[in-house]
């Protein structure tokens, strides 16, 4: 798979390589019993010509299919000597297209059960060729991207997938060209059974619509694909991603019962989701929605918000759970276990006391009250930090006060102990007299 830039290093001299190439060709196009004119023949003709060395590589290259058909130990270093040769000209990318159709969409004859490993790697190795910023590498990586699609191999391009973004932008694609890659890899994801992963690259391709072109029927279909899809996935839960696009806020227009449901799923409770359903009698059955999961999400979510509703208490009574549910009471506790294992809430069960002890909750989406829980929690730990802040202050002031009382007590006690003098010299007859020592007061 794409990596590093490398480089093919073949020897030899441009009209050596591309004489040994079309002879080879003409080989192949022997053994498969076709007729056509001789490759070698036309390439070595152009060559005795100046300034004909892009009409040699059209001829090369429009031959090139024949490759196809080389023995399997033989067919990488086919084409890796094809692609050298395309790198001499100027004009190398208009080639490497021809290439890339090639390995992309022709069949691989002589190798049906390795063709793909085969075409990857080629297509791998004319990746890696190309300078990181060259335009070609998308066409190239489409290219990859077919192949793996026609062969289910999605996780082979997987681990690459975290690369996309960042290659859009060296190679400034146009948002055309970067919704079309985006959704060529959800058509991939969605046929390995990858779900979310289609899902996150169906709203990346969602995001690349201009708001002048949000109400056009391909964001719309786009759109509706999208919502569908986060409706009903078992583990998706968060819908602001979606609540903020253009194309999504165009279906208020275009489709408002759809809008209608997705600010329910974003905002609302059961009893909301309920007379939803009654005021549209059968419609999530004629859109082929699966009620089964919207049911069950739609349950999960309330418990949610009613965990985040639970105030400083911060407890659920099984009763209040039972009926914003609409369960039977028994039931509870199977409901609670499955919002924490969603990761929506975080708590511990209280059989004794009937309660659901909430630790953590998500609030599913930010009014001005949770703003106002957020700034008086900012509040309490501003002031639980300047609190411990002033303890810090007294500490270390008492700390070094009682360091500079014993630094006194210290001098004090070496003045002490040297405030006794030595022996003076009487200057008038040279003799030595005592001295008595000099105490502070």
């Amino acid at each position: 798979m794409p990596g590093i830039t490398n480089t093919l290093m073949i020897e030899g001299s441009f009209e050596e390589l591309v004489e040994e190439l079309a002879q080879y060709i003409d080989a192949l196009k022997r053994t498969a019993g076709e007729e056509s004119p001789s490759t070698q023949s036309e390439c070595v003709a152009l060559l005795k010509e100046a300034g004909k060395q892009d009409e040699v590589l059209k001829k090369l290259v429009g031959a090139s299919v024949a490759l196809n058909t080389a023995p399997e130990k033989e067919f990488i270093a086919a084409y890796n000597l094809l692609v050298h040769v395309i790198r001499q000209s100027e004009n190398q990318n208009m080639f490497l297209s021809r290439v890339c159709q090639n390995l992309s969409s022709a069949p691989i004859s002589s190798s049906p059960a390795n063709g793909t490993s085969l075409a990857l790697s080629v297509l791998t190795t004319i990746f890696n060729t190309l300078q990181p910023d060259n335009d070609s590498r998308y066409h190239v990586f489409f290219a990859i991207l077919r192949v793996i699609r026609a062969s289910g191999n999605f996780e082979t391009v997987q681990p690459q997938l975290k690369n996309l973004e960042a290659w859009l932008n060296q190679w400034e694609m146009d948002e055309e060209d970067q919704r079309k890659l985006y959704l060529t890899v959800v058509d991939i994801a969605q046929d390995a059974g990858e779900d979310e992963e289609a899902y996150q690259y169906l709203v990346k391709a969602l995001r690349t619509i201009p708001a002048d072109e949000a109400s056009d029927e391909e964001a719309r279909a786009l759109s509706l694909r999208a919502l569908k899809s986060a409706l009903t996935h078992p583990t998706h839960y968060d819908f602001q991603d979606l609540i903020a696009l253009d194309s999504i806020q165009a279906l208020r227009n275009s489709d408002p019962v759809y809008s209608q449901l997705l600010e329910i799923f974003n905002a609302e409770l059961l009893d909301d989701y309920n007379d939803f359903k009654d005021e549209h009698d059968g419609w999530l059955e004629a859109e082929k929605l699966d009620t089964q999961a919207l049911n069950r999400k739609m349950r999960l979510l309330t418990l949610a918000s009613l965990a985040a509703s639970a105030g400083q208490s911060r407890s659920l009574a099984y009763a209040h759970i039972a009926k914003g549910l609409q369960i039977p009471l028994e039931d509870v506790e199977m409901w609670v276990i499955d919002v924490i294992r969603a990761g929506l809430v975080e708590g511990k069960l209280s059989q004794l006391t009937q309660t659901f002890l909430i630790h953590r909750s998500t609030y599913r989406v930010f009014t001005e009250n949770q703003w106002r829980e957020v700034a008086s929690r900012l509040d309490m730990w501003r002031n639980s930090l300047t609190g411990v802040l002033e303890v810090i202050r007294n500490e270390k002031a008492n700390f070094i006060q009682q360091r500079e009382a014993e630094a006194r007590e210290t001098e004090n006690k070496v003045n002490g102990s040297s405030g006794r003098r030595g022996p003076r010299r009487d200057n008038r007859d040279g003799g030595v007299q005592p001295q008595t020592a000099d105490l502070d007061d």
